[in-house]
Protein backbone atom coordinates (compact mmCIF):
# COMPACT_ATOMS: atom_id res chain seq x y z
CA UNK A 1 0.00 0.00 0.00
CA UNK A 2 1.11 3.67 -0.60
CA UNK A 3 0.28 5.85 2.29
CA UNK A 4 0.44 9.58 2.06
CA UNK A 5 -0.41 12.79 3.72
CA UNK A 6 -2.39 15.04 1.85
CA UNK A 7 -5.42 18.05 2.02
CA UNK A 8 -7.92 19.36 -0.03
CA UNK A 9 -8.84 22.68 -0.82
CA UNK A 10 -6.13 24.15 1.58
CA UNK A 11 -8.66 22.14 4.57
CA UNK A 12 -6.46 20.07 7.18
CA UNK A 13 -4.01 17.19 6.18
CA UNK A 14 -5.04 13.59 6.24
CA UNK A 15 -4.16 10.50 5.75
CA UNK A 16 -4.96 8.28 2.59
CA UNK A 17 -4.04 5.91 0.51
CA UNK A 18 -2.91 5.87 -3.46
CA UNK A 19 -4.40 3.59 -5.60
CA UNK A 20 -3.74 4.05 -9.66
CA UNK A 21 -4.44 8.11 -9.81
CA UNK A 22 -6.67 8.66 -6.71
CA UNK A 23 -6.85 8.76 -3.25
CA UNK A 24 -8.98 6.95 -0.31
CA UNK A 25 -9.46 9.08 2.57
CA UNK A 26 -8.74 6.14 4.55
CA UNK A 27 -10.91 7.52 8.04
CA UNK A 28 -14.09 8.54 6.93
CA UNK A 29 -13.59 5.03 4.37
CA UNK A 30 -13.18 3.11 8.01
CA UNK A 31 -16.27 5.51 9.37
CA UNK A 32 -18.48 4.00 6.29
CA UNK A 33 -17.24 0.87 6.69
CA UNK A 34 -18.41 0.82 10.43
CA UNK A 35 -21.79 2.18 9.76
CA UNK A 36 -22.68 -0.02 7.20
CA UNK A 37 -21.95 -3.11 9.57
CA UNK A 38 -23.93 -1.12 12.43
CA UNK A 39 -21.27 0.16 14.61
CA UNK A 40 -22.60 2.99 16.78
CA UNK A 41 -19.40 4.35 17.18
CA UNK A 42 -18.29 4.60 14.04
CA UNK A 43 -16.58 7.98 13.61
CA UNK A 44 -14.74 7.69 16.70
CA UNK A 45 -13.50 4.33 16.44
CA UNK A 46 -12.05 5.62 13.09
CA UNK A 47 -10.22 8.83 14.46
CA UNK A 48 -9.13 6.73 17.08
CA UNK A 49 -7.38 4.04 14.51
CA UNK A 50 -6.89 6.26 11.50
CA UNK A 51 -5.77 9.72 12.79
CA UNK A 52 -4.98 12.53 10.92
CA UNK A 53 -1.16 12.19 11.45
CA UNK A 54 0.66 9.88 9.99
CA UNK A 55 3.24 9.31 13.07
CA UNK A 56 0.49 8.73 15.12
CA UNK A 57 -1.29 6.90 12.47
CA UNK A 58 1.71 4.33 12.28
CA UNK A 59 2.19 4.38 16.24
CA UNK A 60 -1.22 2.71 16.09
CA UNK A 61 0.26 -0.59 15.24
CA UNK A 62 -1.85 -3.48 13.62
CA UNK A 63 -5.26 -2.26 15.06
CA UNK A 64 -4.81 0.81 13.12
CA UNK A 65 -2.89 -1.21 10.43
CA UNK A 66 -5.91 -3.91 9.91
CA UNK A 67 -8.55 -0.85 10.01
CA UNK A 68 -6.82 0.72 6.89
CA UNK A 69 -7.48 -1.88 5.20
CA UNK A 70 -10.81 -3.03 6.12
CA UNK A 71 -10.81 0.78 4.32
CA UNK A 72 -9.54 -0.05 1.30
CA UNK A 73 -11.19 -2.84 1.08
CA UNK A 74 -14.70 -1.77 1.45
CA UNK A 75 -14.10 0.81 -1.00
CA UNK A 76 -13.26 -1.69 -3.62
CA UNK A 77 -15.95 -3.26 -2.98
CA UNK A 78 -18.61 -0.95 -3.98
CA UNK A 79 -17.76 1.32 -0.79
CA UNK A 80 -20.14 4.75 -0.52
CA UNK A 81 -19.55 7.34 -3.38
CA UNK A 82 -17.41 10.15 -2.37
CA UNK A 83 -14.18 8.42 -0.51
CA UNK A 84 -11.93 8.56 -3.68
CA UNK A 85 -10.07 12.42 -4.76
CA UNK A 86 -8.40 12.32 -8.05
CA UNK A 87 -4.82 12.39 -7.16
CA UNK A 88 -3.88 15.79 -9.33
CA UNK A 89 -6.65 17.11 -6.91
CA UNK A 90 -4.70 16.82 -3.59
CA UNK A 91 -2.08 18.68 -2.20
CA UNK A 92 0.64 16.21 -0.87
CA UNK A 93 2.53 17.04 2.09
CA UNK A 94 5.72 15.29 3.68
CA UNK A 95 4.47 11.52 4.33
CA UNK A 96 5.07 11.92 7.85
CA UNK A 97 6.43 14.68 10.35
CA UNK A 98 9.70 11.50 12.02
CA UNK A 99 10.42 12.59 15.85
CA UNK A 100 13.59 12.47 14.80
CA UNK A 101 15.91 11.22 11.24
CA UNK A 102 18.86 8.98 11.45
CA UNK A 103 21.26 9.52 9.12
CA UNK A 104 23.97 6.95 7.91
CA UNK A 105 26.50 8.62 5.52
CA UNK A 106 29.43 7.55 3.73
CA UNK A 107 27.31 4.51 3.04
CA UNK A 108 28.59 3.81 -0.98
CA UNK A 109 32.03 3.75 -2.24
CA UNK A 110 31.29 5.97 -5.08
CA UNK A 111 30.59 8.61 -2.79
CA UNK A 112 33.39 8.31 -0.29
CA UNK A 113 35.69 8.46 -3.42
CA UNK A 114 34.31 12.00 -4.59
CA UNK A 115 35.43 13.50 -1.23
CA UNK A 116 37.50 13.46 1.75
CA UNK A 117 36.76 10.02 3.48
CA UNK A 118 36.85 9.98 7.28
CA UNK A 119 38.00 6.56 8.19
CA UNK A 120 35.44 4.32 10.00
CA UNK A 121 34.81 1.22 10.60
CA UNK A 122 31.12 1.35 11.75
CA UNK A 123 28.37 3.33 9.60
CA UNK A 124 28.34 6.91 10.04
CA UNK A 125 26.24 8.27 12.47
CA UNK A 126 24.21 11.68 12.68
CA UNK A 127 21.15 13.11 13.05
CA UNK A 128 18.43 15.23 11.29
CA UNK A 129 16.38 17.50 12.97
CA UNK A 130 12.12 17.42 12.01
CA UNK A 131 12.09 21.10 11.29
CA UNK A 132 13.90 20.53 8.50
CA UNK A 133 11.13 18.48 6.77
CA UNK A 134 9.41 19.71 3.57
CA UNK A 135 7.03 17.30 1.01
CA UNK A 136 6.64 17.38 -2.63
CA UNK A 137 6.82 20.50 -4.90
CA UNK A 138 7.53 22.53 -1.43
CA UNK A 139 10.85 24.90 -1.82
CA UNK A 140 14.04 24.56 -0.60
CA UNK A 141 15.49 27.62 0.66
CA UNK A 142 19.20 28.63 -0.55
CA UNK A 143 19.86 30.89 2.08
CA UNK A 144 23.60 32.42 1.60
CA UNK A 145 23.45 32.98 5.31
CA UNK A 146 23.94 29.53 5.49
CA UNK A 147 25.68 28.56 2.66
CA UNK A 148 26.62 28.84 -0.67
CA UNK A 149 26.91 25.57 -1.62
CA UNK A 150 23.65 23.95 -1.35
CA UNK A 151 23.95 20.07 -2.76
CA UNK A 152 21.60 17.12 -3.31
CA UNK A 153 22.09 13.60 -1.85
CA UNK A 154 19.05 10.93 -3.09
CA UNK A 155 18.59 8.48 -0.09
CA UNK A 156 16.22 5.12 0.57
CA UNK A 157 14.60 6.26 3.78
CA UNK A 158 13.28 3.43 6.21
CA UNK A 159 10.45 4.65 8.06
CA UNK A 160 9.91 2.58 11.32
CA UNK A 161 7.03 0.53 12.61
CA UNK A 162 7.35 -1.68 15.48
CA UNK A 163 9.62 -0.31 17.83
CA UNK A 164 12.61 -2.48 19.04
CA UNK A 165 15.97 -2.17 21.01
CA UNK A 166 18.98 -4.31 20.03
CA UNK A 167 17.25 -5.84 17.18
CA UNK A 168 19.27 -8.44 15.29
CA UNK A 169 19.62 -7.98 11.57
CA UNK A 170 17.63 -11.36 11.12
CA UNK A 171 14.67 -9.84 12.79
CA UNK A 172 15.67 -6.00 11.29
CA UNK A 173 12.29 -5.85 8.73
CA UNK A 174 9.93 -7.04 11.14
CA UNK A 175 10.50 -3.52 12.45
CA UNK A 176 10.03 -1.55 9.18
CA UNK A 177 6.56 -0.13 8.07
CA UNK A 178 7.12 1.21 5.01
CA UNK A 179 9.79 3.52 2.19
CA UNK A 180 10.02 6.80 1.65
CA UNK A 181 12.17 8.52 -0.89
CA UNK A 182 14.46 11.46 1.00
CA UNK A 183 16.78 14.11 -0.32
CA UNK A 184 19.04 15.37 2.09
CA UNK A 185 19.97 18.76 1.40
CA UNK A 186 23.73 19.91 2.74
CA UNK A 187 25.39 22.59 2.96
CA UNK A 188 28.85 21.90 1.71
CA UNK A 189 30.68 24.76 2.92
CA UNK A 190 29.47 24.26 6.58
CA UNK A 191 29.92 20.20 6.55
CA UNK A 192 33.76 20.63 5.25
CA UNK A 193 35.82 23.58 5.98
CA UNK A 194 39.33 23.97 4.86
CA UNK A 195 41.97 24.40 8.23
CA UNK A 196 44.56 26.39 8.30
CA UNK A 197 47.05 23.41 8.47
CA UNK A 198 45.56 21.68 5.60
CA UNK A 199 42.75 18.72 5.90
CA UNK A 200 39.34 19.59 6.80
CA UNK A 201 37.04 20.93 9.56
CA UNK A 202 34.14 18.21 9.45
CA UNK A 203 30.81 19.14 11.01
CA UNK A 204 27.82 17.36 10.36
CA UNK A 205 25.23 18.94 12.43
CA UNK A 206 25.28 22.89 10.99
CA UNK A 207 26.32 21.09 7.33
CA UNK A 208 22.89 18.75 7.84
CA UNK A 209 20.19 21.15 9.78
CA UNK A 210 18.65 24.16 8.71
CA UNK A 211 15.18 25.05 7.26
CA UNK A 212 14.31 22.76 4.02
CA UNK A 213 16.79 20.22 4.13
CA UNK A 214 15.21 17.37 4.48
CA UNK A 215 12.46 16.82 1.68
CA UNK A 216 10.71 13.50 2.02
CA UNK A 217 7.74 11.79 -0.56
CA UNK A 218 5.94 11.65 -2.17
CA UNK A 219 4.45 8.93 -0.18
CA UNK A 220 5.38 5.68 2.22
CA UNK A 221 5.61 2.31 0.05
CA UNK A 222 4.32 -0.24 2.84
CA UNK A 223 7.61 -2.65 3.07
CA UNK A 224 5.54 -5.91 1.38
CA UNK A 225 5.52 -4.03 -1.50
CA UNK A 226 9.03 -3.68 -1.68
CA UNK A 227 10.54 -7.44 -1.94
CA UNK A 228 14.35 -6.24 -1.60
CA UNK A 229 15.55 -3.10 0.05
CA UNK A 230 18.60 -3.82 -1.49
CA UNK A 231 17.65 -3.98 -5.55
CA UNK A 232 16.42 -0.31 -5.79
CA UNK A 233 17.85 2.17 -8.59
CA UNK A 234 18.57 5.43 -6.70
CA UNK A 235 18.26 8.51 -9.27
CA UNK A 236 18.80 12.47 -8.88
CA UNK A 237 17.57 14.85 -11.96
CA UNK A 238 18.38 18.34 -11.17
CA UNK A 239 16.89 20.32 -14.43
CA UNK A 240 16.28 17.30 -15.67
CA UNK A 241 20.03 15.99 -15.92
CA UNK A 242 20.94 13.22 -14.71
CA UNK A 243 23.59 13.63 -11.64
CA UNK A 244 23.49 10.60 -9.91
CA UNK A 245 22.58 6.99 -10.91
CA UNK A 246 22.99 3.77 -8.80
CA UNK A 247 21.67 0.86 -6.91
CA UNK A 248 21.06 0.28 -3.17
CA UNK A 249 22.91 -2.91 -3.78
CA UNK A 250 25.88 -0.68 -3.65
CA UNK A 251 25.44 0.22 -0.03
CA UNK A 252 28.50 -0.72 2.26
CA UNK A 253 26.29 -1.20 5.22
CA UNK A 254 22.78 -2.58 3.79
CA UNK A 255 19.27 -1.45 5.57
CA UNK A 256 19.23 -4.54 8.16
CA UNK A 257 22.59 -3.40 9.30
CA UNK A 258 21.75 -0.13 9.61
CA UNK A 259 18.85 -1.04 11.72
CA UNK A 260 20.68 -2.90 14.07
CA UNK A 261 23.24 -0.62 14.27
CA UNK A 262 20.97 2.35 15.27
CA UNK A 263 18.78 0.46 17.72
CA UNK A 264 22.45 -0.52 19.76
CA UNK A 265 21.84 3.41 20.51
CA UNK A 266 18.50 4.01 20.95
CA UNK A 267 14.84 2.34 21.19
CA UNK A 268 13.82 2.63 17.53
CA UNK A 269 10.02 4.24 17.48
CA UNK A 270 7.00 4.22 14.97
CA UNK A 271 7.53 6.59 12.56
CA UNK A 272 11.43 7.22 12.96
CA UNK A 273 13.46 7.50 9.66
CA UNK A 274 16.80 6.30 8.24
CA UNK A 275 18.48 7.49 5.86
CA UNK A 276 20.60 5.21 4.41
CA UNK A 277 23.38 7.07 2.48
CA UNK A 278 23.78 8.53 -1.03
CA UNK A 279 25.73 7.37 -3.85
CA UNK A 280 28.72 9.51 -5.96
CA UNK A 281 27.35 12.20 -8.63
CA UNK A 282 27.00 14.83 -5.57
CA UNK A 283 28.10 18.37 -6.53
CA UNK A 284 31.02 18.39 -4.25
CA UNK A 285 32.92 16.43 -6.61
CA UNK A 286 33.45 19.27 -8.94
CA UNK A 287 34.75 21.79 -5.93
CA UNK A 288 38.57 20.73 -5.64
CA UNK A 289 38.63 23.40 -3.00
CA UNK A 290 36.59 21.38 0.13
CA UNK A 291 38.17 17.89 -1.35
CA UNK A 292 36.47 17.17 -4.12
CA UNK A 293 37.39 14.68 -6.40
CA UNK A 294 36.92 14.35 -10.08
CA UNK A 295 33.83 11.47 -10.89
CA UNK A 296 33.87 10.65 -14.43
CA UNK A 297 31.15 8.24 -15.13
CA UNK A 298 29.56 8.81 -19.24
CA UNK A 299 25.92 8.17 -18.08
CA UNK A 300 25.60 11.31 -15.62
CA UNK A 301 26.39 14.49 -16.02
CA UNK A 302 29.04 16.33 -13.72
CA UNK A 303 26.94 19.67 -12.49
CA UNK A 304 27.43 22.24 -9.96
CA UNK A 305 25.81 22.89 -7.10
CA UNK A 306 22.01 24.19 -6.40
CA UNK A 307 21.13 27.70 -7.48
CA UNK A 308 17.63 29.12 -7.25
CA UNK A 309 15.68 28.68 -10.17
CA UNK A 310 16.66 24.71 -10.44
CA UNK A 311 14.58 21.97 -9.39
CA UNK A 312 15.82 19.04 -8.29
CA UNK A 313 14.61 15.32 -8.68
CA UNK A 314 14.86 12.84 -6.36
CA UNK A 315 13.31 8.98 -7.60
CA UNK A 316 13.55 5.33 -6.52
CA UNK A 317 12.42 2.48 -8.14
CA UNK A 318 9.37 1.07 -6.84
CA UNK A 319 8.53 3.69 -4.15
CA UNK A 320 8.56 7.41 -6.56
CA UNK A 321 9.67 10.35 -6.91
CA UNK A 322 10.12 13.64 -4.98
CA UNK A 323 10.41 16.61 -6.85
CA UNK A 324 11.57 20.69 -5.14
CA UNK A 325 12.31 23.78 -7.03
CA UNK A 326 15.27 25.64 -5.37
CA UNK A 327 14.08 29.19 -4.46
CA UNK A 328 16.69 32.31 -2.92
CA UNK A 329 16.04 33.19 1.08
CA UNK A 330 13.39 36.51 1.02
Amino acid sequence: MRYVTYSLNGNDPRVGAVEDDTIVDLQAAYAQALVSAGDPRARELAALRIPADMTRFIGGLEPSWSAAKEALAFVNNGGEDGLRTPLADAKLHAPLMPPIIFNSGQNYWDHRDEKPVVDQKDPEFFLKAPLAVIGPDEPVIRDEIVTKKLDYEVELAVVIGKPGRHIPKEKALEHVFGYTVANDITARDRQAVPHPEGGFEYALGPGKNFDTAAPLGPWIVTRDEIDDPQALGVRTYVNDELRQSNSTEKMIWDVVTLIEFFSHFYTLQPGIVLETGTPGGTAWATDPEIGGKPYDRSDVVRGSYLEPGDRVTVEIDGIGSLSNPIVESS
